[in-house]
């Protein structure tokens, strides 16, 4: 089954009671049982929903995967993999991964005894240097935010041939499993921020994690229920709604992304552009060979590298949305230094590239010429 016919038949089926073509929002907290154990394959809906199961099973079918497990927010799916580790274990992750990922790892999860390396994972001999018999995750963004670094995963992936103790997960959340699917490249697990491009139209906030082994379903399983930290049936209705367009907002948005990128790259206001399209981008050869297209996020530095020049600019676009987040139809305009990465000391954002000047996009699926103009508008 080809991409385009997945998200929209992929794991679903009509309602056998109805017959009604989009999956009901069964809104419900529990489920009637015949006698003790006996059911329909649902108890209590913190550990099971039949929406949530569909959405599931579509998500499971877009990663190539066997199992998705959903979750109610991308940092709580993230949060389910890092439970997955033992006090004493070691994290190597990338050192310019979103800020959310960073200060979950380096101010929850290292209290209580798990250590973490942050590297350029661009580079696998760093990666190598780093690896102990300690390491028990590979933590991967690619493309990284804000920097839109491209990791190798097969490169990622063939530290595991010696190791088989070693995860390897990849935020795919910047490139949706329309542009890249991990998974099929030797990732273990693969991470979704459902929020951006899975949902698509900024309404709903749910994270979700695609596995291909059977036992490491389980255990997410396991903890998914354990915890609580599950999506209500209304935000996975929502979700499945926003996964049928998925393939076409996606390939609008990165069409736009390239113009835009182009445009940029020959502004006299702009330093630098950062987009895996360019074919002077470091790892432009890795994102051709694991990537169908270079994505929608371009980022950039002005020219003045201090804050008052890029508020200039991100006060003064129209089309353009100043906000968190990113992944849907509307074009967003973000300050990195103090929105999404906040939370990093701002040497260590230095160290990656990430100015005081750097400006996020998140490009939409308006009329390019429109968000063009928008944007020569507040840089002049």
């Amino acid at each position: 089954m080809k991409f385009g016919t997945k998200v929209i038949h992929a794991g679903l089926h009509p309602d056998p009671e109805t017959g009604a073509v989009m999956t009901p929002i069964y809104q419900t907290s529990t489920y009637a049982q015949e006698e003790p154990g006996k059911h329909k394959g649902y108890e209590y809906a913190r550990t099971q929903n039949p929406t949530r199961t569909a959405l599931e099973n579509n998500l499971a079918a877009l990663e190539n995967g066997s199992k998705a497990i959903c979750f109610a927010s991308g940092m709580s799916a993230m949060d389910a993999v890092l439970r997955l580790l033992q006090p004493g274990d070691e994290i190597i992750a990338s050192n310019d991964l979103y800020g959310g990922s960073y200060r979950l790892i380096t101010q929850m999860f290292e209290p209580f005894g798990l250590k973490a390396h942050f590297v350029d994972m661009t580079r696998p001999e760093t990666v190598k240097e780093k690896l102990s018999k300690k390491t028990r995750l590979l933590w991967v963004e690619t493309p990284t935010n804000p920097m839109l670094n491209i990791v190798d995963i097969q490169a990622m992936a063939a530290f595991k041939t010696e190791r088989p103790d070693l995860l390897l997960c990849v935020d795919n959340t910047f490139a949706s499993p329309y542009l890249q699917n991990p998974l099929d490249l030797g990732a273990d697990l693969v991470v979704h921020s459902a929020t951006k491009y899975l949902g698509g139209h900024s309404d709903v906030v749910m994270g979700a994690v695609i596995v291909k082994d059977e036992k490491l379903a389980e255990r997410l399983y396991f903890i998914q229920n354990a915890v609580g930290a599950v999506p209500g049936p209304n935000d996975c209705f929502l979700v499945l709604r926003g996964i049928k367009t998925l393939h076409l907002r996606v390939q609008r948005a990165c069409k736009n992304a390239r113009k835009i990128a182009n445009f940029l790259s020959k502004h006299p206001q702009v330093k630098n552009v950062y987009y895996p399209g360019f074919k002077d981008h470091p790892n432009h050869r890795i994102a051709k060979k694991q990537m169908r297209h270079y994505g929608a996020m371009v980022s950039f530095d002005l020219m003045e590298d201090h804050f008052d020049q890029a508020r200039k600019v991100l006060s003064n676009t129209r089309l353009f949305l100043l906000a968190e987040s990113l992944g849907g139809v509307e074009s967003l305009i973000g300050h990195p230094a103090s929105m999404t990465h906040a939370s990093i000391p701002r040497q260590e954002r230095l160290r990656v590239g990430l100015t005081d000047s750097l400006i996020r996009l998140s490009v939409g699926v308006e009329d390019v010429k429109d968000l063009i103009a928008d944007l020569e508008r507040a840089l002049a």
